[in-house]
């Protein structure tokens, strides 16, 4: 068990939740405080996404955990071909296209109180789980994420099954159109659901 599982009501991110939580939830990270505090609500009014919590059952204003997701896709047209076949290895040639429907995970923010416990890699279990159950409410194969480029991002996510779209950054740069010599932010990565399907 642990503490989602005990302690953890789940709940959407909404106007009323936040404006009673707004002083109590931080993560650490500006970029996700400033997005959950400020731009998740016109986010969500705006159809780009919805975002969800997990509230203590000590402190129904306390947010554990919160996370944003929407529809997206993993095109394949323009990966590289060894790139391709890794990604829809799983997928009968008959199905195989050049889009694959997948959810992002736009947005993924522990509170600093319940960070070092566990928390995320329980949070993305649930998310996992909640994408596969039988009454959800639209197809999704892969669950992808625009992964801080640094060394504890990269590490959770991969810890929790999640690979490089790219095997590369050069691959990514030149497959997003970017044109650097610094370091990608982000790297995009993905996780292939019907590994807790069969």
């Amino acid at each position: 068990m642990g503490i989602l599982n005990e302690k953890g009501i789940f709940c959407q991110l909404d106007e009323q939740k936040l404006t009673s939580c707004k002083n109590l939830f931080s993560c650490g990270n500006k970029d996700l405080d400033d997005f959950f505090h400020s731009d998740c609500i016109s986010y969500s009014n705006s159809l780009f996404g919805k975002s969800y919590c997990f509230c203590s059952t000590d402190n129904s204003n306390d947010i554990i955990c919160a996370f944003t997701v929407s529809n997206s896709s993993i095109f394949t047209n323009r990966l590289p071909n060894s790139r391709k076949k890794k990604i829809g290895k799983e997928i009968p040639h008959s199905k195989q296209d050049i889009n694959y429907p997948a959810v992002l995970i736009g947005r993924l923010g522990i509170n600093i109180a319940y960070q070092h416990l566990h928390v995320g890699s329980e949070l993305m279990n649930f998310i996992k789980m909640w994408f596969i159950e039988p009454n959800n409410k639209t197809g999704c194969r892969y669950l992808v994420v625009d992964a801080y480029n640094t060394e504890i991002p990269i590490a959770f996510y991969k810890k929790n099954g999640f690979d490089f779209i790219f095997s590369t950054e050069t691959q990514e740069m030149e497959y997003r159109n970017i044109k650097s010599n610094q370091p990608l932010r982000t790297r995009l990565m993905y996780y292939d659901l019907i590994r807790l399907v069969k």
